[in-house]
């Protein structure tokens, strides 16, 4: 049973009344994978805007593995501490990430968030020596129109994270750059510039899932449903 762990902020847990990236994923892997599979994670809800807390089961379709390890406002730093006893707990094989944008926002420069992904691979690898971590860069959202300092951090961070990857690939413990989605624009990939609409969900997930098959011969190509 091969166990993905999907690892994010917003984009990733979803609000109520949502699929997910993370249900568009199962989907496709249900076809395209070969073998037993699950995703695994210690949470499982959505976040709910009204009581703005990740208290809502409302999934467009609840009929899927809906664990995972992502919340509302929550970036690398929120992650790192967490994510040994995740991958120790739920004996994640393959991590897909997607974090950053928060981090950035709020809390760290590009500088101090790359720090925090040394971290977080660091603890993983401690919980799991052969895990792997596909990660995807921080996907440029609607403030970058609004804030030049705050898009030219976002650039500096993807540059440094491609830099880290490369300096903790390692051949028992592989990690992998996932190439932003072809074509992603907020404009029309989201619903409010930033979380991802049903071509949002599979534009990630289709990222996700092309890296893994052609990097780690897992799945297959990429079909939205």
């Amino acid at each position: 049973m091969l166990r993905f762990m999907p690892v994010g902020d917003s984009m990733t847990i979803g609000s109520a009344g949502e699929h997910t990236w993370r249900h568009r994923l199962w989907q496709h892997l249900c076809t395209a994978y070969g073998g037993p599979f699950t995703l695994v994670g210690p949470r499982e809800t959505l976040h709910d805007p009204v009581t703005d807390a990740p208290t809502s089961y409302a999934y467009a379709d609840p009929d899927f593995p809906r664990a995972h390890l992502a919340g509302w406002g929550e970036g690398w730093q929120h992650m790192t501490p967490l994510i040994g006893d995740a991958v120790r707990s739920c004996r994640a094989d393959v991590l897909l990430v997607s974090l950053g944008l928060i981090d950035l926002g709020f809390y760290t420069n590009a500088e101090q968030t790359a720090e925090n992904v040394r971290a977080f691979v660091t603890e993983a690898r401690a919980a799991r020596p052969r895990i792997r971590v596909a990660v995807l860069p921080v996907i440029r959202n609607i403030r970058v129109e609004a804030d030049a300092a705050f898009a030219e951090q976002v650039t500096d961070f993807n540059d440094l994270l491609a830099k880290t990857i490369t300096d903790l690939d390692d051949p028992a413990s592989p990690l992998l750059l996932v190439p932003p989605p072809p074509a992603y624009d907020f404009h029309t990939d989201t619903y409010d510039g930033t979380h991802p609409n049903e071509t949002g969900e599979h534009k990630i997930a289709g990222a996700f899932a092309e890296a893994i098959w052609r990097e780690w011969d897992l799945g297959g190509p990429y079909g939205a449903g």
